[in-house]
């Protein structure tokens, strides 16, 4: 094997991306080495290229960038008994520690201590990733390499989607993004009776409308409360999965739930809050 791999490098503080030769990592007992290959854009990578305020507060550099991936195990640590060579897999992009109050009591995603592969220590956009065997999820067969690039992004969707029992429930959902719209159909698959996603983007709307029976609505256009009476609710939303960042999506889902209400917000982790 090669000593060098080429990979996606922010190298500079300023806009921009660059490509270079870096070294091959050299994996640990309890690591893995992965030959990446598929990988995914999320929008924190768009935000390291502009280089804004959160990336020059958050970034070090160089740093090899990248997330959501998918690629095959070329390489096994000593003490990884579980994982072999040749395997198809993508990851779980947090690395945690196993030391804290949290971790010991399996809320994993909750430790205080985490680092992101392609935020903190160097990630996927290149021939190689370093990751630990414990974060590595593998792919059956049936799940192509694109799909498995964007295993990152469902399992947000997901983990926020199910924060409640959806079974039976009217939802809304703000913000129509990869996530937004990915958690609009969980909702839907789950069992959730009415499904509504808001954006002001409208293909983004067309696209959610394509993916699932959900109901897109564009409060530019509609007003939410006529949505609320065409479906027949008669306070409003049992629950709220809130996906946008946005302050006036927030109060308006606030505004249209049934007294008691659930909100789940979509952040690095999902928050679960009553109204």
């Amino acid at each position: 094997m090669n000593t060098s791999m080429r990979a996606l490098v922010k190298s500079k503080a300023r806009p921009g991306i660059w490509m270079e030769k870096k070294p091959i990592p050299q994996i640990g007992a309890e690591d893995v080495l992965i030959r990446i290959n598929k990988t995914a854009i999320c929008g924190t990578d768009l935000h390291i290229w502009k280089w804004d305020e959160w990336a020059k507060k958050t970034i070090p550099i160089p740093l090899i960038t990248g997330h959501e991936f998918s690629g095959e195990i070329v390489e096994v640590g000593s003490a990884v008994e579980d994982l072999a060579i040749g395997q198809r897999c993508s990851g779980e992009g947090h690395l945690i520690g196993k030391t804290s109050r949290q971790s010991r009591a399996g809320k994993f995603h909750l430790d205080p201590g985490t680092r992101g592969i392609g935020v903190n220590e160097d990630g996927a956009f290149a021939e190689y990733l370093r990751l630990p065997a414990f974060n590595v999820v593998l792919l059956p067969d049936e799940i192509d390499d694109e799909t498995g690039a964007i295993l990152d992004p469902l399992g947000n969707a997901v983990h926020t989607a199910l924060s409640f029992d959806l079974i039976g429930e009217d939802v809304l959902v703000t913000g129509a993004g990869p996530i937004g719209i990915m958690a609009a159909a969980v909702a839907r698959h789950i069992g959730a009776r009415n499904v509504v996603i808001t954006d002001v983007n409208n293909t983004r709307l067309a696209l959610a409308g394509q993916i699932a029976d959900i109901r897109p609505v564009n409060p530019m256009e509609e007003s939410l409360k006529d949505v609320v009476s065409e479906l027949g609710l008669k306070q409003g939303f049992d629950i709220g999965l809130e996906m946008s960042g946005n302050q006036n999506a927030l109060d308006q889902m606030i505004s249209n739930l049934v007294m008691g209400g659930k909100i789940a917000l979509f952040r690095c982790t999902a928050r679960a809050i009553n109204v």
